[in-house]
């Protein structure tokens, strides 16, 4: 029986990353993902295959090439042109069937989440969800999966031993967007999916937009004005809004605002929470607590307002400012006021060569 299992292991190669996208534009927690994937691949001396599924995708491969994949598969066909449950998983399943990865990962987003799980049971094989953490144990070889257990009070490791693929989700912004090098080219394998619109169960009638109100996604945002305890209460949050529209930000929490019910749960960052990355971490009354740093601690500039020189957050900031954060956060709007913000953001088109 072991040795069975040894046998199957070994016909199992490359670190495969799902490309998540939505009506052609490419969720940034995919580029995230090839980052990392590349580090993994590389360790273990295997390719680093990117999977698109979808409608008229084919002009992503260039930009999943520039951000490190050594292969692209896509499937496209018109039952994919919307994200349901049954057809994305039955062309995952087949491909996994076909090329028997090693490692497949995919983002711990809505689709993400519900298309992984369904793809391990189908292949009957282990998900370790919302990692924060990945790497190649040197000896066995094993992904090692590291996520937050007992509500964040510790950080478990998981290996899957024996069935492939080695299978994760990954919150968004836990590891660096890589950089794009438009001179990247690679192998494009395009693949059919068999299936007819008849024999998917579920039909897209229409979508509807959220319009209460103009929050963007605070996993996605460049500046983050987070408060903590330190606030006092609901009202307080006020305040930071201000502060947060000055920067052009938005405006997130730690964990004990969030369960006072001063904040929506959706604002929270830490290890219960969301996973942050921007250029701009403003931290506002928090203690900086390792529940809350884990999830904020990857950002490029940060900066603490707190009355406690002793705080640990100053531990982790760029720049701290020692005082009472109603009086140095107002006088932060009224310094900001009138400031324009430019924005240093720079694309890279991929051009695809003949042959």
């Amino acid at each position: 029986m072991a040795e069975h299992v040894t046998e199957s292991i070994i016909e199992h190669r490359d670190v495969w990353i799902f490309i998540e996208q939505e009506s052609g534009l490419i969720n940034p927690v995919g580029f995230e993902l090839l980052g990392e994937g590349r580090r993994l691949a590389d360790d273990l001396g295997d390719k680093l295959v990117a999977v698109i599924l979808g409608r008229d995708v084919d002009e992503l491969a260039g930009d999943v090439f520039a951000r490190g994949a050594d292969k692209v598969i896509i499937v496209d066909d018109p039952v994919l042109k919307d994200y349901r449950t049954y057809p994305y998983r039955a062309g995952l399943v087949k491909l996994v069937e076909k090329y028997h990865p090693r490692i497949l990962l995919m983002g711990a987003t809505t689709l993400g989440r519900d298309l992984a799980s369904a793809v391990a049971t189908e292949v009957r094989t282990g998900l370790t969800a919302d990692c924060t953490e990945l790497g190649i144990d040197p000896e066995t070889k094993l992904l090692t999966q590291t996520r937050p257990a007992f509500g964040g009070n510790v950080m478990a490791t998981i290996l899957c031993r024996l069935s492939r693929p080695q299978m994760s989700t990954v919150r968004p912004r836990v590891f660096k967007l890589p950089p794009a090098d438009c001179d990247r080219a690679g192998e494009l394998i395009n693949e059919t999916l068999a299936i007819s619109e008849d024999e998917v169960p579920t039909k897209v009638l229409e979508f509807r937009a959220h319009t209460d109100h103009s929050d963007v996604e605070i996993e996605t945002a460049d500046v983050i004005v987070a408060g903590g305890r330190g606030l006092g209460g609901a009202e307080g949050f006020g305040l930071l809004r201000e502060l947060a529209d000055a920067l052009g930000g938005e405006v997130a929490a730690s964990r004990p605002p969030v369960e006072m019910g001063w904040v929506a749960v959706d604002r929270q960052i830490g290890q219960t929470g969301k996973t942050v990355r921007p250029k701009l971490y403003v931290a506002v009354g928090i203690s900086g607590a390792v529940q809350h740093a884990v999830g904020m601690q990857g950002s490029d500039v940060i900066v603490a307002i707190n009355k406690d020189p002793e705080a640990p957050i100053f531990k982790l900031a760029t720049y701290g400012i020692v005082g009472n954060l109603f009086e140095v956060v107002p006088a932060l709007i009224e310094a900001l006021a009138g400031v324009e913000r430019t924005s240093s953001d720079v694309s890279c088109e991929v051009v695809e060569e003949d042959g």
